[in-house]
């Protein structure tokens, strides 16, 4: 019964409603489009938001406490290994080539920061509290699955690691390269700066974020024609991996000794897929896999799932287990 009322309530969300709303326009064959060049903008504010709201929750802290350094340290390490788990399942469960396997495993070691969001959502609705820091975690957890793919790319070689060509184009990445680039302008600004912001990353925030996963229904139901190229397997994958990466969150929060709030969002991250600097990277990176496969499977399953029934089944697990 805890589980259905958590479940109605995350759905009937202003956010999700426009999630779905989205959905339907597409699957109906609207002709409701948004121009990419929109669709661009909020993504980047997205990043510039989430990354300086970060920074400057780190500058509010007055020092990092053993606490706070262990659980980036471990986020840092799950988005590293993460991936090597689900190559690993891949390759018992599935016959991708090693290339599209990495890429689609890189997806699942790195983070969903509209997940994240819509979790921090459902969280303040439900007055739960979550440490500001874990924003940072956020913020430190897409890079280490992108060089874990294309680890596992180059066939696990460390010359070949050493030597590709594609190090650069990783680093360099917009998304990335705006988030981590709004992190440290937040932690060198502080609250002054974030109250100079407030009227451009504060008060329109919720709106925008709306905006943004309209456009992200609306392109989920534009590909769902891909889902013809999915075994069963790969379905599966699609969302028992993210349950594997949930279960990994609650154990490391376990032993990080998290509050509720902090330890349902550091499950969030674990449990999300990526679909906006990842595959970018993997574009780039290992062109050679396929996209067909390992942009739907982050975007038309995974992210669904955790959006509708993974964030309150996350939930209601950690405060059963941290509570």
């Amino acid at each position: 019964m805890i589980i259905f009322s958590l479940f109605i309530e995350n759905v009937l969300s202003p956010v999700i409603l426009f999630f779905l709303l989205g959905c339907l326009a597409g699957f109906i064959k609207s002709d409701l489009v948004i121009p990419d060049s929109i669709s661009r903008y909020l993504s980047l504010y997205l990043m510039m938001a989430i990354g300086f709201k970060g920074g400057v929750a780190l500058a509010e802290i007055r020092f990092f406490n053993l606490q706070i350094i262990f659980t980036l340290l471990t986020g840092l390490g799950i988005g590293f290994l993460q991936p090597f788990i689900g190559y690993i399942m891949l390759k018992f469960t599935t016959r991708l080539d090693r290339e599209t396997a990495a890429a689609v495993a890189a997806h699942y070691g790195s983070i969903s920061v509209v997940t994240f969001l819509a979790a921090a959502n459902f969280l303040q609705d439900n007055q739960v509290f979550y440490a500001g820091y874990i924003v940072a975690v956020l913020a430190l957890m897409e890079a280490p699955a992108i060089l874990s793919g294309l680890f596992i790319a180059n066939q696990g070689s460390i010359k070949n690691f050493k030597n590709s060509n594609n190090l650069r184009d990783i680093f360099t990445n917009g998304s990335l390269l705006l988030l981590l680039g709004s992190f440290l302008i937040g932690l060198l600004t502080g609250r002054g700066g974030l109250e100079k912001m407030e009227g451009f990353l504060g008060a329109p925030f919720q709106g925008i974020l709306a905006f943004f996963l309209l456009d992200m229904g609306l392109m989920i139901s534009k590909q769902r024609h891909h889902l013809k190229d999915f075994t069963f397997g790969l379905f599966l994958f699609g969302v028992y991996m993210p349950l594997i990466g949930g279960m990994v969150g609650v154990c490391a929060s376990k032993i990080l000794n998290l509050e509720v709030g902090t330890g349902t969002l550091f499950t969030v991250l674990c449990a999300s897929a990526s679909y906006i600097a990842v595959p970018a990277a993997m574009r780039i990176a290992i062109p050679q896999a396929k996209a067909a496969i390992y942009l739907p499977m982050s975007l038309a399953i995974t992210f669904p799932f955790n959006i509708t029934l993974g964030i309150p089944l996350y939930f209601i697990i950690c405060r059963h287990i941290l509570g």
